[in-house]
């Protein structure tokens, strides 16, 4: 079903639109009161009375945006008064159908509509009074206006508050996605360099070279993890601030992973099977993310010595199984499990992860596209 937009709604707005719209009411009503002067042009003091309460009600129409709730209840008030004092039916209604419009747009539905009924109650005992053109049908013509004017400003309230808490939900997915993507990068990275770190101390005095090498992996780990960190942070920069150059990750990356990993002490491999074809960017971030969760998992966690990343290309779908030999335990107490889930669910995929049919831990997902 097609949402209306929320500007369909929305009628002039602005102080300048309320001064000119009261501008025009009061030069329409003072033509509607001229019709009441004698033949001699003389105004009686109904006439005076009238003229001042339409000029009150329309020099209060531009103070609605300050005073909402006061000023409709002025002129709702005013407007009665000027009907029970007038002959005419003249276009003063226009006034406190404006404000009963701003107020349910805002969200004062109660008060709109407890306005609304004073104002028909108003009209209605002018009806009784015996006033010259109001009678029961401009009445009922009036409380049907006023509900439709009220039932519209409370439309346009909802409407608004939709595309609020729509936006609000967009950034906080935003948020998560950000979220997530942080915790790829830096726990990843991390972990590489806490496993080489720890090789590195311990076998400084025994064998310096294998040291060496360990320290050198430690620097390429962490180049690749800033590289990686300021392209996600990237999404955060100022509007006027240049976009990053930086292609987002991908599985044309996964040789930088295994590499990883394999410095960390990992045998790792991959094999394909399929077709391999151009995968749409969310797909190709979501699986790379993905197996480098996995791998991370089986160096921190699993104790494993070996690893297979299996890539399967369908002709819709990517499914990939990353498998270890370790002890079966492929996630610690972090979010890694689950965000790697969320991540699958968020493109219409599944994943699985858990002990392996042949031991070790294993992690499965289908990526549909």
């Amino acid at each position: 079903m097609p949402q209306l937009p929320v500007s369909r709604l929305r009628l002039p707005e602005g102080p300048r639109t309320d001064v000119v719209l009261a501008g025009v009411v009061l030069v329409l009503a003072g033509v509607a009161e001229g019709q009441r002067l004698g033949p001699d042009r003389h105004a009686t003091a109904s006439v005076v009375v009238s003229w001042l309460l339409a000029a009150a009600v329309c020099a209060a129409l531009p103070l609605r945006r300050r005073h909402p709730v006061a000023v409709g209840w002025f002129v709702v008030i005013g407007a009665g008064a000027y009907y029970l004092t007038s002959t005419v039916d003249g276009p003063a209604v226009v006034i406190p159908v404006v404000a009963l419009y701003g107020l349910a747009a805002r969200g004062r539905i109660r008060a709109a509509t407890a306005m609304a009924a004073v104002m028909v109650t108003g009209v209605g005992a002018s009806v009784l009074a015996g006033t010259g053109d109001v009678n029961g049908t401009a009445v009922f013509m009036l409380a049907g206006w006023l509900v439709a004017v009220v039932a519209l400003g409370a439309m346009r309230h909802g409407r608004v508050a939709y595309a609020e808490e729509e936006a609000r939900l967009r950034a906080t997915q935003e948020r998560l996605r950000i979220a997530r993507e942080l915790h790829d990068v830096i726990g990843h990275t991390m972990s590489m360099i806490h496993v080489q770190a720890s090789s590195a101390l311990h076998r400084m005095q025994k064998d310096p070279h294998q040291a060496q090498e360990a320290l050198a992996a430690i620097k390429q780990g962490s180049k690749e993890g800033l590289r990686e960190l300021r392209a996600t942070l990237g999404v955060l920069r100022q509007v006027d601030e240049e976009a990053p150059t930086t292609p987002a990750p991908g599985l044309s990356g996964i040789d930088d992973l295994v590499s990883s990993a394999v410095r960390a002490g990992l045998d790792t491999r991959v094999e394909r099977s399929g077709a391999p074809s151009p995968l749409p960017a969310a797909v190709d971030l979501a699986a790379y993310r993905i197996v480098q969760e996995s791998l991370t998992n089986a160096v921190k966690h699993s104790g494993a010595r070996h690893a297979v990343v299996r890539l399967h290309h369908g002709d819709r779908e990517l499914v990939l199984d990353v498998e270890d030999d370790g002890n079966g335990t492929g996630t610690g107490s972090g979010s890694g499990i689950a965000g790697m889930t969320e991540r699958a669910r968020a493109l219409g995929g599944t994943l699985s992860a858990g002990p392996g049919d042949a031991g070790g831990f294993a992690v499965r997902a289908r990526l549909p596209f």
